[in-house]
């Protein structure tokens, strides 16, 4: 009996000091959020923005210059909607040089691809199905894989060695399968793509000399085309998920469709472009690779939440940007974060982790917006974490 009266008299003594803290001002509660053993905070950067008026309701270190991680996405994720739209999609074609007499195609094929990042075997063998469609049984020449649309780096700048094919295959203009081919990841992925490509017309009865790299000329013959889901659902896949190779494709296909390229520079630049437009303050901003796995990477806690605030109020923009990002406690990778309210289903936010950086942006419900950029050599994960999940938490449990 008299244990169970300890155990009444201390929760009676507690819930006061539980309530005194749900009183305190927003600012405080988000400044302590933020107070966990293990975070340099001469190294992190926050901010919080009230979508309804557009004030700044919470600032530390704002345009502090740091590593963003998986946030870079963010920057990418606009840039395409804004440039490419939301019926965008990657096309996948096959072009052929010389004639057709009867059921032999005399002259060589061409499998050219568009930087589409989810092109699959299934789709290089809808591809192979429309050639047979036509009547061709066999192929004099050989099946060329054209990657032309990109230029020949594999890789983006600023990336430990050990980035490659560990955290990105291989980038190319003509990708199937993430480049996976017989088992194991092509270090030449048009050659693996114009290889498969064969294979499978072979099962449609169609037969070809061989599999090698070229490039369709302007003039040569389209015979089939395959398209990939619109750029909102691919978004989503690669938000949700942190696609480091989704990104870095997007990135080069905004370069090779609105700039002067498709090289990871050029899209890179188009990007920096198109957030000067949208009043993102660029100063300790270096858009370098589009996944944040560059070393040169920078971002500031003002650039990000400006341009979160900059999507919320384009009405063409915001749904779409919004359905990309990964749910609080139940999809992508915060599907095992904040999973308990008022957090849960309420924030929806991009997550970034490297041994350097840990973030997360992204909003609470239809009222705030706010990033965090946390740094460190190494950066604590747990503890970043921590303090980004209650700053979340913090603003989820505000009206």
């Amino acid at each position: 009996m008299r244990r169970g009266l300890l155990v009444i008299c201390a929760a009676l003594l507690l819930a006061p000091a539980a309530g005194a803290a749900s009183l305190l001002p927003l600012t405080t509660r988000l400044a302590n959020a933020l107070a966990v053993p293990g975070n340099l905070t001469a190294a992190s950067g926050a901010v919080a923005i009230d979508l309804t008026t557009g004030r700044t309701l919470f600032a530390r270190h704002a345009d502090l210059s740091l590593a963003p991680a998986s946030n870079e996405k963010l920057t990418v994720s606009y840039t395409a909607l804004r440039e490419l739209g939301t019926t965008y999609r990657f096309r996948t074609e096959v072009f052929a040089v010389g004639r057709q007499d009867g059921a032999v195609w005399h002259g060589n094929v061409f499998l050219k691809g568009f930087g589409d990042p989810t092109l699959t075997s299934l789709q290089l063998d809808e591809l192979a199905t429309q050639i047979s469609q036509l009547g061709i049984a066999h192929i004099t020449g050989r099946v060329l894989g054209d990657e032309s649309w990109f230029d020949s780096v594999r890789t983006a700048p600023g990336w430990k060695s050990s980035y490659y094919i560990n955290e990105c295959p291989p980038l190319s203009a003509l990708v199937v399968d993430r480049a996976r081919y017989d088992r194991h990841v092509a270090v030449q992925p048009a050659l693996a793509a114009a290889g498969a490509f064969r294979r499978l017309l072979r099962t449609h009865g169609v037969t070809a000399r061989a599999a090698a790299l070229g490039r369709a000329p302007d003039a040569a013959l389209a015979l089939a085309q395959v398209e990939s889901e619109s750029l909102p659902l691919v978004l989503a896949d690669m938000d949700r998920e942190s696609d480091n190779f989704a990104a870095e494709m997007l990135l080069k296909v905004i370069g090779a469709e609105v700039g002067e390229g498709g090289t990871t520079a050029a899209g890179a630049a188009i990007a920096r472009r198109d957030l000067t437009a949208a009043g993102v303050p660029l100063r300790g901003v270096r858009i370098v690779d589009g996944s944040g796995l560059s070393l040169s990477d920078r971002l500031t806690a003002r650039a990000l939440a400006t341009l979160l605030v900059a999507v919320w109020n384009d009405v063409d923009l915001r749904n779409p940007f919004w359905a990309s990002l990964p749910i609080a406690g139940i999809n992508g990778t915060l599907e095992d974060r904040l999973r308990s309210p008022p957090a849960r289903g309420a924030v929806r936010a991009k997550t970034g982790t490297t041994d350097r950086a840990s973030a997360l942006s992204g909003y609470v419900r239809d009222r705030f917006g706010f990033a965090i950029l946390q740094n460190g050599f190494p950066v604590s994960t747990w503890s970043a974490r921590k303090a980004q999940d209650r700053f979340a938490t913090a603003l989820a449990a505000s009206p």
